[in-house]
């Protein structure tokens, strides 16, 4: 049986005194809402804080406002955002996203926060204590060397969050706050392509809401392609949404975001392949045009399930099946997914 180490356990009422506390504590201290990814962390000792800053109790982070746009308290449970049938009609993409994550269970616990800043993993890291200790340890934790890299001076660990690559795509803005103030910043702007020191986030900051755009004739969506169709991470994904000048799906593209997920350690904006869809319908021409550009900067490591280079594959038909959606054909069917290669209906697909 895998035990936590000793610790100890504050459990602040408010945002400020959470800030407070995770101050006070410096190095030695960790925020725990949900606890899904972090608590067996501590189990494997990859993260070993001795403080734990409780933030079930605290005021303000539940908070769901929806009007022209949408307000998500971090503290959110991913399974209550899961049964706002008003917030899952107004993002379609957000609905998709949060019911791939895990289990139901494990939704009942886990939090929108806590998605948002899910640790980074890699094939060499999330392993036994005893698995690590054999290696030598990885750079991420305890070693000196990034066994997907061994030459490389840095950690390739993978983002695996479903909700970063979403809230990129979607251009959310989060807000971060510390014992000194408050400070917003763009969804795109929290994470850093780094697997050991992966969000901007400083040590010292609560992410305590996100703020979704107006919803009114924004379409979006995401993809995820993993081994089982529930529980498993992903191994890519894709995240888009788009704005048309019109109602119908033929009409010219306004504005256009694409964002893959799992290939690097922070999700990759596709700045280029969305700018090739502005001004244009989404014909089979631009769809094509488009998956090209994004597929190009799908550059996974072996550090994650599957080999690299059919992940990268799959990236191209992945973003063309999210682009149809968009356009109007409805979620992609398992046979056409089948026959692009991709093994298995990607999981949250209607």
């Amino acid at each position: 049986m895998m035990r936590l180490p000793r610790l100890r356990y504050v459990a602040p009422r408010t945002i400020r005194e959470a800030a407070a506390a995770l101050a006070d504590a410096g190095p030695e201290g960790a925020l725990l809402a949900g606890g899904t990814d972090l608590l067996p962390n501590m189990k494997r000792r990859q993260q070993v804080p001795r403080i734990l800053i409780g933030l079930r109790g605290v005021q303000g982070l539940r908070v769901r406002e929806l009007g022209e746009a949408a307000r998500l308290g971090a503290g959110l449970t991913l399974s209550e955002m899961l049964r706002d049938a008003a917030l899952c009609a107004a993002y379609p993409g957000l609905r998709r996203a949060v019911a791939s994550i895990s289990t139901p269970p494990l939704r009942n616990m886990g939090t929108l926060g806590g998605n948002l800043c899910l640790d980074t993993r890699c094939n060499y890291y999330n392993q036994s204590l005893e698995w690590r200790k054999a290696i030598d340890f990885c750079l991420k934790k305890d070693g000196t060397i990034c066994w997907v890299a061994p030459a490389s001076p840095r950690c390739w660990a993978v983002s695996s969050s479903d909700m970063a690559p979403l809230m990129v795509a979607l251009g959310a803005r989060v807000t971060l706050q510390s014992a000194q103030g408050e400070r917003e910043l763009a969804a795109e702007a929290l994470y850093v392509d780094d697997g050991i020191a992966y969000l901007s986030r400083r040590p010292d900051e609560v992410l305590t809401d996100v703020v979704l755009p107006p919803h009114a004739g924004l379409r979006c969506t995401y993809l995820k392609l993993r081994r089982r169709g529930a529980f498993d991470f992903p191994v890519l994904s894709v995240a888009a949404a788009l704005r048309l000048d019109g109602d119908h799906g033929d009409a010219p593209v306004r504005e256009a975001r694409l964002v893959l997920g799992a290939v690097g350690s922070h999700p990759v904006l596709a700045a280029e392949a969305g700018a090739l869809l502005v001004g244009r319908p989404l014909s089979e021409e631009a769809i094509r045009e488009a998956a090209e550009a994004a597929a190009r900067l799908a550059k996974p490591l072996d550090n994650t399930d599957y080999a690299l280079g059919w992940r990268k594959r799959m990236a191209g038909p992945l973003i063309a099946a999210a682009l149809r959606e968009l356009r109007g054909d409805g979620p992609p069917p398992h046979g056409e997914l089948a026959r692009a290669g991709v093994r298995g209906r990607p999981s949250g697909a209607c």
